[in-house]
């Protein structure tokens, strides 16, 4: 399995973690499997046939798993705050989040910008937040961030500490932001593969910042520099009676907000390669049958970021790119970019960048796709109530979801 040759630079999760495993206070929960392997509930704001027609037309086969990925924003200032405003059900944005998501019902999620708590309260509260909406994910996992962790050190430069950005991953404290895991497929919870502590200058051909000829900010900030902004997860998943494979899993820096020396676009750039060296087995042995979810944080045409090394690892034999589309993105478009705009997964309207295709779901070569889409109904299309008069409603990102059977 995955986990067994991971390589030096890989932590193999063996210890016990809360909320990795089936909820112990729902033991129905716990027994349960689909009750209808291939059957869906399609439910979500005002009328769901919709939407239900159209991901339920994507599939061919009686028998698919739905993967997804989301950068719904369930991040908070402070810790605990997430918590607090899921168990009061009087956060609109969080509706409207359930709402997109019990209307895909992927088997699969991996949320790419949810707040870490040690013993995972805030997951296991928006899991049973969305099991009262008839979508139940009876395994839920998640691991310790990047995001927030303290350094101690001024990493951006600025001269001051104790900033967000001075954290190892950016994030105003540990956790902030970071990536979580709600499945209907059991989880080999441990045999998981974790490089989230992989220093950057450790990555074969990193690229590190300088300025004015001399490392940036400094070489003891390089020194302990983690390459990933929140993780690198491989985690092997158990389909009943079907073959294993591995969910890769990251949540990359934005390539903006930065100087001239490029830290931001650098490090995206190398997060990014991440992926394509470890199926190189840079790390060790990779596994054959997987699907990598990430929030990439790079469109292969338009935005700031590397575009040759999206591209690379979009164009890479040993996976496919389904090119999961939507209507609302092909309204939206941005008459000044390149790439199609069908394609694109953030909203951000009035801001230089644009919409942008940054989250991914990307199969094995071994898959067979049946179905892609990306959650973003055009105005007149009467989902589009998920995402609010404005379309942020849920947050500037669209669910992106891939359907595959073997």
């Amino acid at each position: 399995m995955v986990g067994d040759s991971m390589g030096l630079f890989a932590v193999i999760i063996d210890h016990a973690r809360a909320g990795a495993e089936p909820d112990r206070e729902h033991p129905r929960e716990q027994a349960e499997t689909r009750s209808c392997k291939g059957a869906r509930r399609w439910v979500g704001a005002g009328s769901a046939i919709g939407l239900s027609l159209w991901l339920a037309s994507a599939s061919a086969s009686a028998d698919p798993f739905r993967i997804a990925t989301y950068a719904a924003p369930l991040s908070r200032e402070g810790p605990g705050l997430l918590l607090k405003d899921i168990v009061s059900g009087q956060d609109k944005g969080i509706t409207a989040i359930v709402d997109v998501i019990s209307a895909a019902d992927p088997d699969l999620l991996l949320l790419t910008d949810f707040d870490h708590d040690a013993g995972l309260a805030a997951l296991n509260a928006f899991a049973d937040l969305l099991a009262k909406r008839g979508t139940a994910y009876p395994f839920r996992f998640a691991l310790p961030s990047n995001a927030g962790l303290p350094t101690g050190l001024d990493m951006d430069g600025n001269g001051a500490l104790g900033e967000a950005r001075d954290a190892m991953g950016y994030g105003d404290f540990r956790g902030n932001g970071g990536m979580a895991l709600l499945s209907r497929v059991p989880i080999d919870t441990d045999n998981v593969a974790d490089f989230t502590g992989l220093l950057w200058r450790d990555l074969p051909g990193a690229q590190m910042p300088q300025l004015n000829g001399r490392p940036f900010p400094s070489e003891e900030a390089l020194a302990i520099q983690r390459l990933a902004s929140a993780g690198f997860w491989i985690v092997p998943m158990l389909p009943e009676g079907e073959p294993p494979f591995a969910l890769l899993a990251s949540a990359a820096t934005t390539p903006a907000f930065d100087g001239p020396e490029d830290r931001n676009g650098l490090r995206n750039r190398d997060e990014i390669r991440f992926w394509s060296l470890y199926l190189d087995g840079a790390f060790g042995a990779a596994p054959s049958s997987f699907v990598l979810a990430a929030k990439l944080n790079a469109d292969p045409e338009d935005g700031d970021g590397d575009h040759a090394t999206i591209r690379a690892l979009l164009s890479d034999p040993r996976l496919q790119d389904p090119r999961p589309a939507s209507a609302g993105g092909a309204w939206a478009a941005d008459p000044s970019h390149r790439g199609d705009p069908s394609l694109d997964t953030a909203a951000w309207p009035g801001s230089p960048q644009g919409n942008l295709r940054v989250s991914y779901v990307l199969p094995s070569a071994d898959w067979t796709v049946t179905g892609a889409g990306v959650i973003w109904p055009a105005p007149e299309d009467p989902m589009s109530a998920l995402l609010g008069e404005d379309g942020q409603l849920a947050g500037p990102h669209r669910l992106v979801w891939v359907e595959l059977r073997r």
